[in-house]
């Protein structure tokens, strides 16, 4: 063998026969580089391969393990079509009671509108002007409080953030992200080639902003991706006071603060929003894909004045636009007050449902907010997050491991579990299951 993929293609033909199962431990990469005689760059490239291709899982200070690829739930963004999970607490897709007759009842609505033949074409990027107000004044219900020229209309919070990266940065380029942070953010910066650093979690489980403002002094950094209210997967709120030296630590260094807020609804109350505390270098993206429905792809994205231009070209060259449908749907509602009384019942739902989730899983290792559709498990070092997701898998409930949150070595022994998406009844079960697994 003299090359990397030499390496990694033997290893490979390994587990496809089933020599190394679910669960093996590689050698270690310097034993690896011995026993194939190559230099220790060229394994550590193989198993770096290896893991690209989600063959195998590092663990920092543990070695590296053959992941179950039937079993495990490592990428918290794949929705697979066909047969589901008994109980899938991978995803949150939370409706409460009430929501099919307001679809069926906003659907009758625009058929009987005198307008509906422009359904049928598009809609400027990120909405009319009378859209777009509409969305500025819904979104005063958060804490902004926006000119529309400001607001823009997309396809949901995920096609808000992959805008806002390709408005700010260009390929090459590096953002500051938290070391535990949404894995669409992770996909949608690998797409477009921008380097993630990682800033380490302070002792409260928030941002070190000490470390942020090191690595800004060190490193070109253009934006600091952040999810200051309702973190996810921890569940953090910021205090205000770290808010105000947030805005400070970007304005000395010169960052763009991309503030996530698709959870924020949830917390009631909370601090004023990172936009509003510097509307001159925050952008803000937010949607009702948590509020409403995961089917309803409409998101919000609030620019720095100056901004807007370039962000529409965004829009036009990822999605054009989204549906107009589903955006005089979210216009509709939003006018009526129905969304936000649809927020106020998924708040109580949550908390419903985080009560539940406490008492079935007392004593273990837990970190959430007590209004977050989520929860964070944190395992004994004997247990390896991918095989306890593994187990779970195959008694029909699925969970997400930290792999998918982490970014940069650290990949902490955890578990998220979302809560949102299952009968209470179920819900419970499933839970118990857990519990079942994480303190034998």
């Amino acid at each position: 063998m003299n090359g990397y993929q030499d390496i990694a293609h033997a290893i490979l033909a390994r587990i496809h026969s089933g020599e190394l199962r679910p669960g093996a431990q590689l050698l270690p990469v310097r034993a690896q580089a011995q026993a194939a005689g190559v230099a220790l760059a060229t394994a550590v490239r193989a198993y770096a391969w290896l893991e690209q291709q989600g063959l195998v899982v590092a663990e920092r200070g543990r070695g590296t393990f053959v992941r179950d690829q039937g079993a495990c739930r490592n990428d918290a963004l794949v929705q697979t079509a066909g047969a589901t999970p008994a109980i899938d607490l991978s995803f949150n897709s939370p409706t409460v009671a009430g929501q099919e007759e307001m679809l069926r009842q906003g659907l009758r609505n625009l058929a009987s509108a005198g307008d509906i033949a422009s359904l049928l074409g598009s809609v400027p990027q990120g909405g009319t002007l009378h859209q777009r107000a509409l969305a500025a004044r819904f979104l005063q219900q958060r804490g902004l409080t926006p000119d529309a020229a400001q607001v823009l209309l997309v396809n949901g919070a995920q096609h808000g953030i992959t805008v806002a990266l390709a408005a700010c940065c260009q390929p090459g380029d590096a953002i500051a992200v938290d070391a535990l942070t949404y894995p669409g953010l992770r996909a949608a910066a690998q797409a477009q080639r921008i380097d993630l650093l990682p800033v380490p979690l302070d002792a409260a489980g928030g941002p070190d902003l000490a470390a942020l403002e090191r690595l800004c002094a060190r490193a070109r950094v253009r934006a600091y991706y952040c999810m200051p209210t309702i973190h996810n997967p921890l569940g953090w709120v910021m205090p205000l006071a770290q808010r105000q030296a947030l805005v400070q630590i970007a304005r000395r260094c010169g960052l763009t603060l991309i503030e996530d807020a698709a959870y924020a609804f949830l917390a009631d109350p909370a601090p004023p929003p990172l936009y509003a505390l510097a509307p001159d270098c925050t952008i803000y993206v937010s949607s009702l894909s948590k509020s409403v429905a995961a089917g309803m792809r409409i998101g919000f994205v609030v620019a720095p004045a100056g901004m807007s231009d370039a962000l529409a070209r965004q829009i036009r060259v990822s999605i054009w636009n989204p549906s107009s449908v589903a955006m005089a749907l979210a216009c509709q509602w939003m006018e009526s007050g129905e969304i936000l009384a649809l927020e106020q019942a998924k708040r109580h739902d949550a908390r419903q449902r985080q009560t539940l989730a406490r008492a079935v899983l007392e004593g273990c290792a837990i970190r959430a907010h007590p209004a977050a559709y989520f929860i964070w498990l944190e395992l004994a070092d004997s247990l390896r997050a991918e095989d306890t997701a593994a187990r779970l898998a195959r008694q029909g409930v699925t969970v997400t491991t930290a792999a998918a949150f982490a970014v940069g070595p650290q990949r902490p022994q955890a578990l998220r579990l979302a809560l949102g998406s299952v009968p209470l009844a179920s819900l419970r079960a499933a839970l118990e299951q857990v519990r079942r697994e994480v303190l034998w």
